[in-house]
């Protein structure tokens, strides 16, 4: 499966699937009726009337009959084309940008490279969730973005704080990562205010979720409402409708006798600089919104990460009803390593450590990882991070079926990926297990 390519052809609107043929076939058939009517008028009107001597001329009666039928058909079915194409032109020109893609391009993009794309349910949050987003729109529409909700720190924190809702900063992210990121509404969503009044910090898009909130009188519904406003592609879900705070538990190292000690708040959790024992949600028991739920287990792939490993993806995974869905769900299920540590987080992690972290929350669940191969680039000692690498020994897992190679590394920003080439790697992996898959069961 490849990217849309944007070249127009206007064959393409006798591609198969394309749902136009049958509507183009009624159309002809609705002119020839009607045409016919017509003759037959004209027919009863010429045995009647005596017609100057000019319209032996207009009516072409000095060419054959079978030469006339021809000629009128032609000029008729050229008259219907220029007038159907123009017709199109002039209703849809409100909703094309000029410049961009025609009507032909966007049907086609929308039956062939995302209406019949693979169903993907992505866990995560913040700047890797929609890294992958924006890589993944090119092949599929079919997105379930499941975001954690336990973010409360900057504009997202204050948001939550002063109204009560949930932490609105990450869905902002990926709706803007799933819409056109050449659109003027997707650059404005992700407009920050700048200045230390009231306004400062805040950036529109969260404003605009605040109070599309308030205006449908749910989160749900605010954040649905806002897609569409954006035309994103796929959806955005969070895990869980709960207020919930992110706990960790973190170690002194400096001390003689590992002391555990328990901190508050996701914003708090990276700025202590200290080991992470393990992170867990506050309250007990929280609940899975369902639509996360249904998204994962009628996923044809799940995909856990990139994304601040403690902070944004594990945080989905301390709901027990999600780390079930996961277990169960008969789709395979790909990790995506980070390919940078995190200071605060996962500093000297190796890409086993990675794994190993996410495993402790989802438990015996058959994983596929895909990993950075490119170490080659340079990062600046000033930035405390280093790029994710194979531990020296094996990892002793049997619930990693294949760790997958590649470089998706974005090399303008060496801590984060590309998202062009994770999705293009990320989708060839789910091909490659198709196909497997479906050798296993014509071999059965």
């Amino acid at each position: 499966m490849r990217p849309f390519a944007t070249k127009p052809s206007a064959f393409k609107w006798l591609y198969p699937g394309m749902k136009v043929k049958r509507w183009l076939l009624l159309l002809l058939l609705g002119t020839t009726v009607l045409s016919l009517g017509f003759a037959y008028s004209l027919r009863e009107i010429y045995d009647v009337w005596a017609f100057p001597h000019v319209f032996y001329y207009l009516f072409l009666q000095f060419v054959p009959r079978w030469w006339r039928a021809l000629l009128f058909a032609v000029a008729g079915l050229t008259a219907v084309i220029v007038a159907v194409v123009q017709l199109n032109q002039s209703l849809l020109a409100a909703f094309l940008t000029p410049g961009r893609d025609n009507v032909v391009d966007i049907v086609y993009r929308h039956r062939f490279q995302k209406g019949r794309g693979p169903k993907i349910a992505a866990l995560g949050g913040g700047t890797g969730l929609a890294t992958l987003l924006r890589g993944l729109k090119s092949y599929t529409s079919n997105i379930s973005a499941i975001v954690t909700v336990a973010d409360d720190g900057g504009s997202s924190g204050r948001i939550r704080e002063e109204l009560g809702m949930l932490p609105p900063g990450d869905f902002r992210s990926c709706i803007a990562a799933l819409a056109d990121d050449e659109s003027l509404v997707a650059q404005l969503f992700q407009y920050r205010f700048g200045g230390e009044k009231e306004l400062g910090g805040h950036s529109f898009g969260n404003l605009f979720i605040a109070a599309m909130a308030a205006v449908t009188g749910n989160f749900e519904r605010a954040i649905l409402e806002s897609s569409r406003v954006l035309a994103v592609s796929g959806r955005i879900l969070p895990s869980t409708l709960d207020n919930v705070i992110l706990c960790a538990e973190v170690v002194d190292t400096g001390s003689s006798d590992k002391v555990v000690s328990l901190v508050q708040g996701e914003s708090r959790i990276p700025s202590q600089n200290r080991v992470i024992g393990r992170v867990f949600l506050q309250p007990d028991g929280v609940r899975a919104y369902p639509g996360a739920l249904r998204a994962i287990l009628d996923a044809d792939l799940v995909v856990i990460g990139p994304g601040s490993l403690y902070t944004s993806v594990i945080p989905n995974l301390c709901i027990d009803e999600i780390a079930k869905a996961i277990q169960v769900t008969p789709a395979p299920k790909v990790y995506i390593c980070n390919v940078a540590t995190q200071l605060g987080e996962t500093e000297h992690f190796t890409v086993e450590d990675h794994i190993q972290a996410v495993q402790r929350y989802i438990g015996n669940t058959y994983l596929h990882v895909l990993i950075n191969d490119n170490l080659s680039v340079d990062v600046p000692d000033q930035w405390s991070v280093d790029l994710v690498a194979r531990g020296e020994t094996e990892l002793q897992d049997d619930h990693v079926v294949a760790i997958y190679e590649a470089d998706v590394i974005d090399r303008n920003n060496p801590w984060r990926h590309d998202s062009l080439k994770l999705a293009e790697r990320l989708i060839r992996i789910y091909e490659l297990l198709k196909a497997n898959r479906a050798n296993e069961r014509t071999v059965a």
